[in-house]
């Protein structure tokens, strides 16, 4: 069976579980996904995807339609300040 036409073929249920361990790194059965089938689970879902949604529910789609208000990034909101924990406050 060709990749392409085994995207095309799978179930619902198995994308659901597929998208899944992508996302929490298990397996249902609860062992951890290796480097590599994280990749592979990956691409297929996302392959999934593109067969089988619109292009606004696929996986990583951001709206950029319009900016929730005048100013995207505030640059005062953004910063961060990082505290040694070993040392005192001064």
């Amino acid at each position: 069976m060709q990749y392409r036409q085994f995207i095309a073929e799978m179930s619902p249920e198995v994308y659901a579980r597929l998208k899944r361990a992508v996302e929490i790194g298990k397996w249902p059965d609860g062992r951890a996904l290796s480097v590599e089938q994280r990749e592979s689970a990956l691409q297929a879902v996302i392959a999934w995807d593109a067969l089988h949604l619109e292009h606004s529910e696929r996986v990583g789609f951001i709206d950029k339609k319009h900016k929730a208000g005048e100013v995207c990034d505030d640059e005062a909101a953004a910063s961060l300040r990082w505290v040694d924990r070993e040392t005192p406050d001064e």
